[in-house]
């Protein structure tokens, strides 16, 4: 008499460890999302006021034109005399110097940043003018 087994395959799968799995990349991705910082410029936004401001003399400007062309003042200026020419406005003025970024209409992005970033880097408070449409 032959009796026959009979050989079931079993459909149960155990979950504990995909659990375990992704309880432990949760904790990773949520570590290391609070301790990446942004690489990034501090930018002050404009606000409003109501009182008047009387300008005694005209701030200094950085021009940039639509070519990425400098001017510091209305001088035309390279990119690697950039920072020299800062420093020296910055000495003249004292440690508290404000100046104007105006970038003129379809100037490259790339130039703003950079006067921007050499501003910050000699501590003078750089303020962006943008012209109207």
């Amino acid at each position: 008499m032959a009796l026959k087994k009979k050989s079931k395959v079993s459909a149960e799968f155990s979950m504990s460890s995909l659990t375990d799995i992704i309880f432990l990349l949760l904790i990773f991705f949520m570590l290391t999302s609070s301790v990446v910082t942004p690489n990034a410029l501090n930018l002050k936004m404009p606000g409003s006021s109501t009182s008047s401001v009387t300008v005694s003399e005209k701030p200094d400007d950085v021009t940039i034109t639509r070519k990425g062309t400098l001017q510091v003042n209305g001088k035309t200026t390279s990119k690697g005399q950039l920072d020299r020419k800062l420093n020296d406005i910055r000495r003249r003025k004292g440690k508290k110097t404000s100046m104007t970024i105006s970038p003129k209409k379809g100037a490259p992005t790339e130039a703003v940043v950079l006067v921007m970033d050499a501003m910050r880097r000699l501590g003078i408070n750089g303020i962006l003018a943008m012209e109207d449409d």
